[in-house]
């Protein structure tokens, strides 16, 4: 793994870790920002698995189009649009006023993470 890569994946972690740690907080837990967390520790995983098979990621906040991307590139490469689409959203609709996540959004928002990010890191060790 490149030093590039290497960053991107420090990055993810710390995002999965910050969302982690909100999620055990037992008063007040921030559920907006789990929520936001959750998404960034992905886009920043599936950009560098993109980055690891010779691409530059678009500048882009949308998971369902990085997963186009490594669709292309990636024949291992498949995940529900269901929950990528919902990342996507909720990261963007509760980081503003108007509407706020709750115990059930941030819950599933993690659990999503945390199988994403799994099956990623195992993409991030093949070779492409």
């Amino acid at each position: 793994m490149n030093r590039t890569i290497r960053e991107w994946v420090e990055k993810a972690n710390g995002d999965y870790n910050v969302a982690g740690r909100e999620l055990n907080v037992p008063e007040n837990p921030n559920y907006d920002a789990i929520c936001f967390h959750a998404q960034q520790c992905v886009e920043k995983l599936m950009k560098a698995v993109l980055i690891l098979h010779g691409n530059t990621p678009r500048k882009t906040h949308d998971l369902v189009e990085l997963d186009r991307s490594l669709g292309l590139v990636c024949e291992e490469w498949d995940w529900s649009l269901a929950e990528l689409r919902f990342l996507s959203l909720s990261a963007v609709t509760f980081r503003y006023p108007g509407d706020f996540a709750d115990s059930d959004d941030a819950h599933r928002a993690f659990d999503i993470c945390t199988r994403m990010r799994a099956r990623l890191l195992e993409l991030l060790e093949q070779k492409p």
